[in-house]
Order: structure tokens, then sequence, then C-alpha cells
């Protein structure tokens, strides 16, 4: 009934987790190797020093979700912050990040992949780090998409010394075709495999970790050490007979997905349309700002999903004119990549991690980029470095598995930062409801509504005549990794999107 099933952001992430299943290992263990791998084949997405979430399902259980995104350090308000803030061109807009020691947050993907490998795996962990370590020792070609986010993220990369030192061959940044090489980075990642984590998080490395930050930065000794992996009942609903089920608050992206589709819940099978899309995405939008305001509010967005608020808004969503506020959030690309696998076992797991964009800086003798997440804006909208106590941050992740009688049907997730959401509504809407193939529900056209400000690929069959808002409207001319990167796997097929440059394998 099951084949093994595999969809990643890079073939070096593909064929390890391809790998691992034709060696004996299970879903988790092929995921975890390739988020490894991944490490290095797309350095300029995700790494030990950012954050992520797994949904995991083993035949016969119900999913479960595993939350190891980033937290905020205890506040110090004394430390002279190093908190610069650079700008992106990325061509159609010019964008703001911030970069430097003060912007890291304490990291999470290392101790959650430990942790989830030692729950679920199947395989030894040396095993399963095997393809990790040889391409960072032995190096990959850069492909086109990942040279062109190094191109972007230039200013950031050559930010510091130790970074400059990783990042260039002959004094320039590496470019699309050049092998780009982490040898400290596969020598840290021997060390994982006969350790564990513990020298990262409360060991001689984590030392050495806030020590090297601590002119300007605020990552400290006691927030590593009593960083906790989250084990978390993921949100769900039931649509037409599948249920759906994704990342929890805090998490807002897994929330947001949910209510739109709530909205769209009694439209006729086939017939929801873009201009229907975009409305629901219009009502998401007003119900986010309205209710979800208060940044120390960890279940806000579960309480998007109460029936008497979903109620109200579908009332909002029937009406024929809804009005819109001002464009109040910054667009963020996202640096996030997304690994989707499901075993002949019937297994699953979902993973998604990001590094930021990367803070400048890299730790000495890891090769291990840290992430900038304290400077994202939409992670931070009350204001940065504004949290008066220990927290996770929030994030728009969503790592979702659908399922039929208890049996998995669909395991996706996507990159794209606030576009997340919109990516994987989208393609459950070509699915489950418009009955286009998986490459179809994938590959269709995209929008996205951020305030009053319509993002569209020009293919998108928008009738901009029958939408009553009034709309800010941004056409790209082709494809865009802005509009995310969903890799999704079914029981008998895989398809990875274009617009990153993934790959997929079924066997």
């Amino acid at each position: 009934m099951f084949k093994n099933t595999v969809a990643t952001g890079s073939k070096e992430a593909t064929d390890a987790a391809v790998n691992i299943l034709k060696n004996g290992g299970n879903a988790i263990d092929a995921a975890v190797s390739a988020v490894f791998t991944s490490m290095t084949s797309e350095f300029a997405l995700t790494g030990v020093g950012g954050g992520g979430a797994m949904m995991v399902k083993i035949r016969g259980e119900e999913p479960t979700i595993y939350d190891f995104f980033v937290d905020t350090p205890t506040p110090n308000l004394q430390v002279n912050k190093e908190f610069e803030k650079i700008q992106i061109n990325f061509g159609e807009s010019k964008q703001y990040f911030h970069i430097g020691k003060a912007s890291i947050a304490i990291p999470g993907t290392l101790k959650g992949l430990c942790h989830i490998h030692k729950l679920h795996g199947k395989l030894p962990l040396p095993v399963v780090l095997e393809s990790g370590i040889h391409i960072a020792k032995y190096g990959c070609r850069l492909n086109a998409e990942q040279a062109y986010i190094f191109k972007l993220l230039n200013s950031i990369f050559l930010y510091s010394n130790n970074s400059k030192e990783l990042l260039t061959q002959n004094n320039k940044l590496i470019k699309e075709g050049e092998i780009f090489k982490n040898v400290d980075f596969a020598n840290f990642l021997e060390r994982v495999a006969h350790e564990g984590d513990d020298f990262f998080y409360k060991g001689d490395l984590s030392e050495k970790i806030v020590s090297y930050l601590k002119d300007g930065g605020l990552i400290d000794l006691e927030s590593l050490k009593t960083y906790k992996v989250i084990k978390r009942k993921p949100a769900s609903m039931n649509l037409n007979g599948n249920i759906i089920y994704t990342n929890p608050a805090p998490s807002s992206g897994g929330s947001l997905i949910i209510f739109l589709l709530k909205l769209l819940k009694y439209e006729k099978r086939n017939a929801i349309s873009i201009n229907k899309i975009i409305k629901a995405m219009a009502v998401t939008d007003i119900a986010r700002r309205k209710n979800c305001n208060d940044t120390n509010d960890s279940s806000q967005f579960s309480k998007l999903l109460h029936n008497d608020i979903i109620k109200k808004y579908q009332d909002l969503y029937n009406n024929n004119v809804i009005n819109i506020d001002d464009n109040l959030t910054m667009i963020n690309r996202g640096c996030t990549t997304q690994v989707s696998i499901m075993d002949k076992n019937g297994n699953c797991a979902s993973v998604t991690t990001s590094n930021g964009e990367g803070s400048g800086y890299v730790i000495p003798e890891t090769g291990i980029m840290l992430n900038n997440m304290l400077g994202e804006e939409d992670l931070n909208p009350n204001g940065f470095h504004k949290w008066k106590s220990r927290q996770r941050l929030p994030t728009m992740m969503s790592p979702s598995i659908i399922t039929n009688c208890n049996l998995p049907i669909m395991v996706l997730g996507s990159g794209g930062s606030n576009r997340i959401r919109s990516a994987i509504a989208q393609v459950l809407i070509n699915y489950l409801y418009n009955r286009k193939s998986l490459e179809e529900s994938i590959e269709s056209y995209r929008v996205h509504l951020e305030g009053n400000d319509l993002y569209y690929e020009e293919g998108a069959k928008v009738k901009f005549d029958k939408i009553n808002m009034k709309l800010n409207l941004k056409p790209f001319k082709n494809k865009s990794l802005f509009f995310g990167g969903v890799n999704a796997v079914t029981t008998s097929e895989g398809y990875s999107d274009t617009r990153r440059g993934g790959t997929y394998e079924v066997f």
C-alpha cells in the first residue's frame, strides 16, 4: 500500500533520506539525515544555529508535533547590544533585516533532531549522520537557487571574519557551480554522532559560544543549558473526512491555515476560485489583527479556532464588501526549508527548519552560522528585545500531515516566512477541493495577501473586476521563491516545488 516517498529542498538531502530508507531506517531516521545534510547543501536556509518543528506520525498512532524553535535568552538590559540594520535588494523590493550578536536567539535545531531521533529513530545516530558528515567534508556544488540566495545575503555572509573565511573562495563569495565544503562542520557532526548534543548546550562548546558572543550578544549559559524541546498536540480539522494536522499555538501558521480552510469549508468541491481564496485571506488577516496582538499570550492563535470566532468571521466572509486595513506587516522573504517523508510502513515525518537570514557570525571551529531570529520583524511585532521573560518565539512554520481513517494520505510543509500559510493552504485547496494532481497542486500559480497588498504570480486567474476590496497590486512576472517552497509526498507520489529547486524520489 505504501511506497517510500521523499521530497526535500536539495538533491543531496533527498539522496541522504533515500539511502537511509534503503538501509532499513524509518521516516524519522531519513528526515533527520536529510536535515543534517541540508545544512551544507542548503546552508543559506537551515543549520544547527537555528530552529524548527517536526510532525511525526508512527503508523497506528496520532500525529505529534515536536517544537524546537528558538527561545529568547534571559533578559539582560545592561548589555551593549550589537544589532545592525541592513538593507537587502530583492529586485521587486528592498527590505531591512537586523543582524549581529544581539540578533541571535537560543538555537533549538540540534537538540530537536537528536531528541526526536532518540525517541523514534531505528538506526544508530552515527549511521544517520553519515551523509551529513560526508557532504560537509567533501562538499557539494552550489546550485542556482542556493547561489541566488547567497548573492542576496552577501552583506550578511561577509559580515564577520569567520563567515568570510567559510563562504568565500579567492576573496569572493561562493557562486553557482563552485564546491562548498564545511570541514569544521563535518568534525562537529562527528562529535555529535558519538556524544549527542550535551556539549553544545551544557558542555565546553556552550562556554565557547557565550564567550564568543559576550561583547554585544545576549546568549547566556543558563538559557542554553535549560533549552527544552516541547511536545505538542497538533491543531487539526476535519475536511470532508480528511483530518488535517498542523503546527499549533504558539505557532501562528498552523492556526491561520485551519482558520482559512474553515472559512471555505462549505464551498462546493471544484468551485474554489482564486478570488474566493483572496477573500478568505482578507478575512483571515482581519481576524489575526483583531484577535492576536499580544505577543506575551502564547495561546492567542488557538483562540482563533473557537467556534464563536469562526462563526463571526464566516459571516464577514459571506459579505459582498470587505474593508481591510492598510498593510501593517513587513514582508519577509524567509530562509526556510522543508523535508517531507513517508516510508513503506506508513510512518511519516514533516520537518521545517530555518536559520533566519543568519546573524553574520559563525561559531569558530564549528562551521555553524547562528540565526538572527531576534532581528526578524515578523517574529518580534511589538519591537525588538521587548520580552519580559524567556519565551519561545512564534513561527509561521507549519509542518503538516493529512490522514483518512488514521492512515496518512499526504505529508507536506513549506518554506517562505509569511507565505508559508498561504502556500500550504493553496496546495491543500488544489489537492483536496479542486482535485488537482500533486504536481499541479504545487505548481499552480499562487497569490498572497498581506494587509491590502496582493502579491500574485501573473498566471494566477484573478478576476480583478470582481474583487470588492481596495488592493495594492504586486505582480510577479515569473514563479518566485517568494511564494514558498512546498515539498510534499503521498502514499505513492512525491513532488518538490520548482520555486525553490527541491527534488523528490519514490521507490
